[in-house]
């Protein structure tokens, strides 16, 4: 895990320098060394956390000829196999890393290559005598790549404050980027908040020649290909198969390794899994609030660690820490596309940090395996609309109202969102009623000012999602959701895993990330993957025995809740985020109505999504926006 950057068609003494620059703001990502090389074409850094390979694996890595330089952020989890079948053709290796397998890989096979990995990774690749290059990214994100393409020359970067220490990158906030959080917390396709700046998205490369971009591919995507001549059990058993094998592979390391245990189905079935292959005694963090009941997940996260032989390490976490790491959490960011989750994730990750420096979690099995209570809710109203009025959007029933009902439970906690959700738009097309699940615009619209309102455009990002969301091979509704997520949501997500743990130079891996999981996933009968509305129904059965009943069975899904509405009552909330807010900077920016945040604030019972966007978005302004360049 590791820090990149670099700049492409320029290779004089001030693009080395700034490269220097751009190492040093991204000295958290590799605190364990550091590298520069030179091409007459361009200039490529690395900052260096040692994971794999501790004593020859630094980069940049040049070829044997000296030929190919290669600056990578990341691991290729195979590279033990691939290294094999490479010494097979005739390579020979000089070093133990898997650094040196990808370059080697990328001599042999080009960007085909990247079919072969099986990894989380970042990477630029080029040839010092062509100037030829690729800066490629990992199929689902897990690994940042930002780009600005300037005259004459590209600029590259794991994080975007990298780039704004180039001259040529400049800090203006992107209104279409704006918009588009205002309204989902996320940017759409490459879109960043920032003008000018773009990340290559998942599973894409960028190929190009000196300072010019040649061409965008997309090698991976997810496929809706439905495999209908298996059956449940085949898919429970090689989706059981598959993840112990993600575990084997992902487990790989020279140094400590732990994982995050929140007591849900995900940490705790990762944990699982990785558990039974370390060896001695993993090591578990699990995050907590005194508040209750509703804030603390505890007493799972220690059934879980005394089922799998965890040591279980826990941390409280408090509102004057709070106070002082929002800031912090998002100069980190570089973008706020969060909830209020990304605040106990960068206090476990330091947790974490303390003892272990790699770290394994259970992102993507929400996306992955249909695990969220919207989309429950969604088909709670397909399947009302099929028994009213005997039709079915889906070609045939995926879930009837009779088979739903016994898992509607789930929907206890979920009152204002069905409120919400019931109040118009009922039976609309499949679109439209998930845009209006996930659009957050309603809060945030009423306390822009006038300016902003009359600029705000809801039909355009409505446009931009529903040319994602209707995906031409997803006939099923539940296909549409999940897809819809793994393309936006699930890389915001990992865009925050990304950054709270390299804040603190700890690595963060994904086992439930695999594409071969994936395919399996997104190739399997609705029908059967969204049994009755049983989330997660073909993982819930692939981990029965390897977690507890008590966790497998739970019905209280939390997802990590911050305790705000009761810390907003009071210091030294309350006055944190009144300072922030009426401030004359924030009152003069122009994007909010002064007077309405201001009635927020002093009326609002409870901290919810209308001021935490706020907050984030001022704080955002105050370090991107209105600080002077690096």
């Amino acid at each position: 895990m590791c820090g990149i950057c670099g700049i492409l068609g320029r290779s004089n003494d001030a693009a080395g320098a700034t490269v220097a620059n751009m190492m040093a703001v991204l000295a958290h990502r590799g605190p364990d060394g550091e590298g520069l090389a030179r091409t007459p074409h361009g200039v490529f850094g690395h900052r260096r956390l040692a994971i794999i390979d501790l004593e020859t694996g630094a980069q940049p890595m040049l070829s044997n000829d000296g030929r190919r330089v290669l600056t990578f952020n990341g691991e290729i989890y195979n590279y033990l196999e691939l290294r094999a079948a490479l010494e097979r053709e005739g390579a020979v290796f000089r070093t133990a890393s898997d650094t040196e397998v990808l370059l080697e890989m990328l001599i042999r096979r080009g960007p085909a290559a990247l079919a072969e990995l099986n990894g989380m990774y970042a990477f630029a690749f080029a040839d010092r005598d062509t100037g030829e290059w690729l800066l490629a990214r990992d199929p689902f994100g897990v690994k940042p790549l930002y780009y600005a393409a300037l005259p004459g020359e590209v600029v590259f970067a794991s994080e975007i404050k990298g780039l704004f220490v180039h001259p040529g990158v400049r800090r203006e906030p992107e209104w279409a980027g704006l918009q588009e959080y205002l309204t989902l917390q996320f940017c759409l396709y490459d879109r960043t908040l920032f003008r000018g700046v773009r990340r290559i998205e998942p599973g894409c490369y960028l190929r190009g020649c000196g300072g010019e971009i040649r061409e965008t591919v997309r090698y991976w995507d997810t496929h809706y290909k439905v495999d209908e001549h298996h059956t449940e059990a085949y898919f429970v058993e090689r989706l059981r198969e598959l993840l112990e094998d993600s575990a084997r592979l992902q487990i790989r390391s020279d140094v400590p390794l732990g994982a995050h245990l929140s007591g849900g189905l995900d940490s705790s079935a990762v944990a699982a899994a990785a558990a039974r292959r370390i060896g001695t005694r993993a090591q578990a963090f699990h995050g907590r609030f005194a508040e209750g009941s509703r804030y603390d997940e505890s007493g799972y996260a220690r059934i879980a660690a005394s089922a799998t032989g965890c040591e279980l390490h826990e941390v409280t976490i408090t509102a004057r820490e709070f106070v002082e790491d929002m800031p912090r959490i998002v100069r980190a960011l570089d973008e706020p596309v969060a909830g209020p989750g990304v605040f106990p994730q960068y206090r476990v990750s330091r947790l974490a940090r303390s003892h272990v420096k790699v770290v394994l979690g259970g992102q993507g099995g929400d996306e992955i395996f249909g695990g969220y209570a919207r989309y429950l809710i969604g088909y709670l109203e397909q399947a009302l609309k099929g028994a009213i009025f005997e039709t079915q959007e889906e070609g045939r029933h995926v879930v009837t109202l009779a088979s739903i009902v016994p898992n509607l439970p789930v929907l206890r906690e979920y009152r204002p969102l069905l409120q919400h959700f019931w109040r118009d738009g009922l039976f609309d097309d499949m679109d439209a009623r998930y845009f209006r699940l996930i659009d957050r615009s309603p809060d945030l619209s009423r306390l822009l000012s006038q300016d902003a309102r009359a600029r705000f455009d809801r039909g355009a990002v409505f446009d931009e999602f529903r040319r994602l969301f209707n995906h031409p091979d997803t006939l099923s509704y539940v296909n549409k959701m999940t897809h819809f997520d793994v393309k936006t949501l699930l890389p915001a997500l990992l865009h925050i895993e990304d950054r709270v743990s390299m804040a603190v130079s700890l690595e963060s891996r994904v086992p439930l990330l695999d594409t071969r999981i994936v395919d399996l996933v997104t190739g399997m009968p609705p029908q059967i993957k969204f049994h009755g509305g049983r989330t997660k129904h073909v993982f819930r059965n692939a981990i029965a025995g390897l977690v507890p009943d008590a966790i497998l069975n739970r019905k209280d899904k939390m997802g990590f809740p911050v305790p705000l509405n009761e810390w907003m009552r009071g210091p030294p909330v309350r006055e944190f985020v009144s300072d922030v807010l009426l401030a004359r900077a924030s009152r003069e920016r122009g994007l909010f109505d002064p007077a309405a945040v201001a009635r927020l604030i002093d009326t609002e019972a409870a901290f919810g999504r209308q001021l935490w966007g706020v907050l984030n978005l001022e704080l955002w302004h105050r370090e991107f926006i209105d600080r002077p360049p690096a």
